[in-house]
């Protein structure tokens, strides 16, 4: 009698064998000639030679979907338990065309305006997208969306986040904790973006193995970014010298999107921002796609759209 031990990596085994095991059940129920044992993260396999390499071959389709999905669900096991082709499984355009990441626990990650479609419609035509619009628009989730997308169909090998580390009447030199600690909650709105796509064991993983990596813009300063899907954050933040290193840091293969908003900027007095220097600089360079985003795109509280609101007229009567 032959052996065969499938090790789960990268996904959670246990949301994998499904609730009491329920999956390993099913996967018996389709192979009642081969002994199969779930253990940790292993899946042991005793039985003819062709037949554990038909298990083999189907198992791996499952692992794909999960990996893909983020669930697995009788349906869609005994779907692709029974065809030889997962291509035929996807979601038929239209139905499920604009859906761009299966996040955490099935939830269906997709733009939900105009002009988080036209973004991400300019990312597919160029390698560089400026996303610009106030608070609560979509720019950073979209973006990361379209990172996690990226990754997960092979595009790109590496995923990189990272914005300046420059808030309003803080300094980083001020603030208790090791480096790590003190970047940390400049960097959360990223890692909450991440929570909702990716499994938090995956997360870590990929965190782990430098295939996800956020850090701080300075951090960037010497590097070439190829095979990468590279996010700058608050961009607006930015110094001339600062957005220049960046956007100079593009490799082969690498795909760029800096979003910000010009209304929000905290650096200092008679410091012009990087942002809106490079979109008068680079409005006219061929391969390089800009969308303004507005509070028709706020999708948080209902309020938010009222507070901005709110604040630009303010602004517009040259208040402060």
């Amino acid at each position: 009698m032959n052996e065969l031990i499938l090790e789960l990596t990268e996904i959670n085994p246990r949301e994998f064998f499904g609730e009491q095991n329920a999956n390993i059940e099913l996967l018996k129920k389709y192979f009642p000639k081969l002994k199969i044992v779930a253990r940790g993260n292993k899946i042991i396999v005793f039985g003819d030679e062709e037949m554990l390499e038909e298990f083999d071959k189907r198992v791996d389709m499952l692992v794909t979907h999960f990996g893909k999905y983020n669930k697995l669900d009788q349906n869609s096991i005994e779907r692709i338990l029974t065809s030889d082709d997962l291509g035929a499984l996807e979601e038929p355009e239209g139905k499920g065309g604009d859906v761009l990441v299966h996040g955490v626990n099935g939830r269906l990650i997709r733009p939900q305006t105009a002009n988080q479609r036209k973004l991400v419609d300019l990312m597919k035509k160029n390698d560089m997208v400026f996303a610009i619009g106030p608070a609560g628009t979509g720019k950073t989730y979209t973006g990361v969306a379209l990172a996690v997308k990226a990754l997960k169909e092979k595009q790109v090998k590496r995923i990189i986040l990272t914005r300046p580390a420059v808030e309003a009447g803080e300094n980083l030199g001020f603030l208790p904790g090791d480096l790590k600690e003190k970047l940390d909650p400049y960097m959360q709105p990223l890692y909450d973006a991440l929570r909702d796509m990716i499994p938090p064991e995956k997360l870590a993983s990929f965190i782990e193995n430098g295939i996800i990596q956020i850090a701080p813009l300075a951090f960037m300063r010497g590097r070439t970014l190829d095979n990468a899907f590279v996010i700058l954050d608050e961009a607006q933040n930015t110094t001339h010298a600062q957005m220049k290193m960046f956007l100079t840091r593009m490799g082969k293969n690498a795909k760029f999107m800096i979003t910000g908003d010009p209304g929000q900027i905290d650096l200092p007095r008679r410091v012009i921002s990087g942002l809106k220097e490079a979109l008068l600089v680079l409005g006219n360079v061929k391969g390089i796609g800009v969308v303004y985003l507005d509070d028709k795109d706020v999708i948080r509280h209902r309020l938010v759209k009222d507070i901005i609101e709110a604040y630009k007229k303010i602004e517009h009567d040259g208040g402060q």
